[in-house]
């Protein structure tokens, strides 16, 4: 039935998700957790491996958030729970990823011990009001730094680039890139930034634009011909199409740069500041290469620490 398959997709985790527009060195291995045939992946959720020790001397001078943190002894983060290898929530509520372990990593600078992160699943149309309101202490979950959302929060990054695709059905011939969406149904989650493209370059016809609240939500529309097309960052659809590779499959034809940032109140400079020290020391001491080869760079697609963007 199509309704197990749909369900597949929702939850299985994929064999790896490959990484645009990040470089060319590296060399992961890929995971032998695949199934050559096309199989649908395992659920259980696996780590990186590597160890987030709490500072014991992590200080943030000036800083709301910090000092919240402080206080309560736990972070309270944003995070998606539908991305495979990027932000997902297995069967047993167990949670994996680059975005959970980058999440993971920022806590441990803040001395934090990720065992007490209280994570929440926040959409993508609620992100901004998640932090403003202080429901969030900061989000990591393909969270594209754009001029728009620095008006209403701040972000420290990027720590990842990735790019804008389509995810079509493995039989359309017809869809072939961004020019190619004329009368054809494209969806994606409200809130979005691919969304907004699609929508602000007249991509497709407005009464051919269809949001759902996740992605998931999408692919189902697209495996039961309701719509033609997904649309959102490239490491995203490859996920899915790893997971169901006889009837879908990427475009891979990118037409834009998602630059993924930590969300974090807007006023807050000296977190912000914070949170970017730690990521360029990510960076330079081997940690963010060693969580990206043991998530994304499951997919043996290589990839390096994108330039941080101060501000």
């Amino acid at each position: 039935m199509r309704y197990k398959r749909v369900a597949a997709v929702a939850m299985m985790a994929s064999l790896a998700l490959s990484a645009a527009a990040c470089g060319k060195e590296g060399n992961p291995t890929p995971s032998g957790g695949g199934n050559a045939s096309g199989g649908a992946q395992s659920d259980n959720c696996t780590s990186s491996g590597v160890t987030f020790t709490p500072k014991t001397d992590a200080n943030v001078a000036g800083s709301p958030t910090f000092q919240k943190v402080k206080t309560a002894g736990k972070v309270v983060v944003g995070v998606k729970f539908d991305q495979p290898n990027l932000g997902y929530k297995d069967a047993q509520g167990k949670r994996c990823g680059f975005d959970i372990e980058i999440a993971q990593y920022v806590a441990s600078t803040l001395g934090v011990d990720p065992a007490k992160i209280e994570y929440k699943e926040i959409a993508s149309a609620n992100r901004e009001t998640a932090i403003k309101g202080g429901e969030i202490d900061y989000y990591v979950g393909t969270y594209s730094i754009t001029d728009k959302r620095k008006n209403d929060v701040s972000f420290a990054g990027p720590y990842f680039v990735a790019g804008q695709d389509l995810l079509v059905r493995k039989d359309e011939s017809a869809i072939t890139g961004k020019d190619s969406l004329k009368g054809k149904k494209v969806c994606s989650v409200t809130g979005s930034t691919p969304v907004q493209r699609v929508r602000d370059e007249n991509l497709t016809e407005g009464n051919n634009i269809v949001e759902f609240k996740t992605y998931s939500e999408c692919v189902s529309q697209l495996l039961d011909k309701k719509v033609d097309a997904v649309t959102t960052d490239d490491a995203i659809l490859k996920g899915y199409a790893a997971q169901n590779p006889d009837e879908l499959k990427v475009v891979g034809q990118p037409f834009s740069t998602e630059k993924y940032g930590i969300g974090l109140p807007k006023d807050d400079k000296a977190m912000r500041d914070y949170v970017n020290d730690q990521i360029e020391a990510a960076f330079t001491d081997g940690t963010w290469k060693k969580i990206y080869d043991g998530t994304l760079g499951k997919s043996g697609s290589p990839a390096t620490p994108p330039q941080l963007e101060r501000y």
